[in-house]
């Protein structure tokens, strides 16, 4: 196989795009009917945040376990069988969520495709294998402005399939298209990971996600931008379990008002991440770029607390729409800085690690997001990711000279 470094094929890239674009697709079908499949079996209305929560958590748990074992898997046997795996364990998933008929069989659902929910890692570690560092950030805005179309196209399909077919019909038809993409993907993905460059041997302990976690943040270069990712995750992810609920409560929105959101966070963050991004980078450092999307997301979770006491829609519109414009700055951004950490080698090890990270914010996110919600107030969510984010940001500060001297000393 050729050394790559030309870039990605026609054909890779594009089946990587569709996973991409599929996988917030789901998020986009899924997740605004997801309080109303929870609301079934949770007898307490009162109770439906604090479970609607742990489905969400319980998805991330187990992605957090899984997510550093595939990534070393991917170092050592490649990126294909692993991304091939993990669509079917998707496809599985959503099966299991659809067919429900228990609390627990959602919760099944949702478990399953969380330990196979680690294609993130392999996609991005793919990228890093086929590009120069140089590269991989605009390769990165590309995955997320398709992602973003998925946000955009995926409320409008799962609303109006939950319209014909009730809340179950877009689960469905997410498991239908992701079986579909993976059995495109094994006739026409190629490996991108040369025999010479894997991993020698793998152990036991590279698939314990404590000890990869221990390990990736043993590099000094790569360790407060993993604190500002995970504190990324923890407000994100509170934000995504809650803010059904939340619309849900405060504006009486249905499933189809909430897929609103997530359209408004898709189209954003397609113009962002598709096109704005570029032109930033020419102008300014990822870094730069990063710390602003940090900054642009604060913003947008203090106009959405204020909902808590200002009931509008169009406050939350413009909340969610400032916070996608950040969004999109500062995902691509922060993991192109990671790829740059390490050598080619080491790329499946710290994508891997970096969506571990992104993981356990996930898992503890949606609980301390529902406690807060259920226990201070409606809107103490949002100020709280509005701190956090301000947090991320200073993080983002004191990376910059340790990756500096990582970087010289490389050289």
């Amino acid at each position: 196989m050729q050394e790559h470094k030309k870039g990605i094929d026609r054909f890779s890239l594009i089946f990587i795009l569709v996973t991409a674009f599929l996988n917030l697709a789901g998020v986009g079908l899924t997740g605004p009917v997801s309080p109303f499949l929870v609301g079934q079996y949770v007898q307490d209305p009162s109770q439906l945040a604090l479970a609607n929560g742990l489905l969400f958590t319980s998805y991330s748990l187990f992605q957090f376990a899984a997510v550093p074992g595939l990534g070393a898997l991917s170092d050592r046997y490649g990126r294909r069988p692993v991304l091939l795996i993990c669509l079917v364990g998707s496809a599985l998933g959503y099966l299991i969520f659809g067919i429900g008929g228990a609390l627990w069989m959602l919760f099944l659902g949702r478990i399953m495709d969380g330990v196979t929910g680690g294609n993130l890692s392999a996609i991005y570690a793919y990228v890093a294998d086929l590009t120069e560092p140089e590269q991989r950030t605009r390769y990165y805005g590309l995955l997320g402005a398709v992602s973003g179309m998925g946000f955009v196209i995926g409320p409008a399909v799962g609303g109006a399939l939950a319209k014909v077919g009730g809340p179950t019909a877009p689960v469905y038809f997410a498991a239908v298209v992701t079986l579909l993409n993976a059995i495109w993907g094994y006739f026409v993905m190629p490996e991108s990971l040369t025999v010479s460059r894997r991993s020698e041997s793998i152990s036991i302990r590279q698939l314990n996600p404590f000890s990869q976690l221990t390990g990736i943040f043993q590099l000094p270069q790569l360790r407060w931008l993993l604190i500002a990712i995970l504190l990324w995750a923890l407000s994100f992810a509170a934000l995504q379990s809650n803010l059904s609920v939340f619309t849900k409560d405060k504006l009486g929105w249905e499933a189809a008002d909430v897929a609103v959101i997530f359209t408004v966070f898709g189209v954003i963050g397609v113009l962002v991440q598709g096109g704005l991004i570029r032109l930033l980078l020419k102008r300014f450092s990822e870094v730069q770029v990063a710390m602003m999307g940090g900054l642009s997301m604060m913003t947008g979770f203090f106009l959405l607390s204020l909902v808590a006491v200002m009931p509008s829609t169009a406050l939350v519109l413009i909340g969610t729409a400032v916070f996608a414009f950040g969004n999109g700055l500062f995902n691509p951004s922060m993991t192109g800085l990671l790829s740059q950490g390490v050598s080619r080698r080491e790329q499946g090890r710290v994508q891997g690690g970096g969506q571990s990270v992104q993981a356990v914010g996930r898992v503890l996110g949606p609980l301390l997001g529902s406690a807060v919600y259920v226990s201070i107030g409606t809107g103490a969510p949002y100020w709280m990711g509005a701190i956090l984010f301000l947090l991320a940001t200073l993080c983002i500060v004191a990376a910059v000279p340790v990756l500096r001297a990582a970087r010289e000393a490389a050289r």
